[in-house]
């Protein structure tokens, strides 16, 4: 992936897309080949979804590199320590990822969906960008193959959306509701019990739907009404379509 006259390696930000291997594109698994590093994220004991996702691409004759958390779920995103322990982790990630860069070897860092839509790979771009070549290259996100798995439009004439992360506190999500024309509400798990209540007081519960892991094998598709009350995984989302209002 390098010029001849190149001394240094290029970063790649690669999205995989949402989990199907059909999703992902043809310029995200052309790069994927062509670098001899392959870096991915996971928890403990897992490759994680990316590196499934992109599996296919990757030979014998990468080398891989695990970035693995520190933490998921042990500590509340809130925590002092939780935030202490990521900060240290993307920090020595990126170290690590520079050493190859520096070297003259390409990496290729694997990110579910698109990179920079709540992607992990933004912290390696915000610590390396300013020192090595760095490339994006984006994904279908699982925000749009969602919304594809719906009867209706997410957005339809001049609505607006809104992209709403489920960390934010009760008032505030139902502010952004209210605010909204059609939204999609990511980053559920535990926040799952606060998002329904949120989206009930706004009064959209008969417009939303619930989607867990979509395009994946396992994925499910259900109105929001009949959606599960706690315990969603990390890949859902809740998508609330729009009416089609017109300026």
């Amino acid at each position: 992936m390098n010029s001849p006259t190149q001394t240094t390696g290029v970063l790649y930000g690669v999205g995989t897309g949402p989990g199907d291997p059909e999703l992902m594109t043809v310029k995200a698994m052309r790069t994927i080949r062509a670098c001899p590093v392959v870096a991915y994220f996971c928890k403990r004991g897992t490759k994680g979804n990316a590196h499934r996702t992109a599996s296919d691409c990757i030979t014998a004759e990468h080398e891989e590199m695990p970035l693995v958390y520190p933490v998921t779920v042990e500590l509340p995103p809130g925590h002092p320590e939780y935030g202490r322990q990521i900060e240290a982790f993307f920090d020595e990630s990126a170290e690590r990822v520079a050493a190859h860069l520096a070297a003259g070897r390409s990496v290729v860092v694997l990110n579910e969906g698109d990179p920079f839509f709540y992607g992990s790979f933004m912290h390696l771009f915000l610590r390396l960008a300013s020192r090595f070549p760095t490339e994006v290259v984006p994904g279908v996100t699982s925000m749009v193959c969602s919304a594809s798995l719906l009867p209706r439009p997410l957005t339809i004439r001049d609505d607006v959306l809104s992209v709403i992360p489920g960390t934010l506190d009760e008032e505030s999500l139902l502010r952004a509701l209210n605010n909204a024309d059609a939204a999609v509400v990511m980053k559920l798990g535990q926040n799952l019990p606060k998002v329904r209540r949120a989206v009930i007081a706004a009064g959209l519960a008969e417009r939303a739907w619930y989607v867990e892991r979509a395009s994946m094998e396992n994925q499910r598709v259900m109105p929001f009404t009949e959606a599960p009350e706690s315990g969603a995984p990390y890949f859902s989302q809740i998508v609330i379509p729009g009416v089609g209002k017109r300026g």
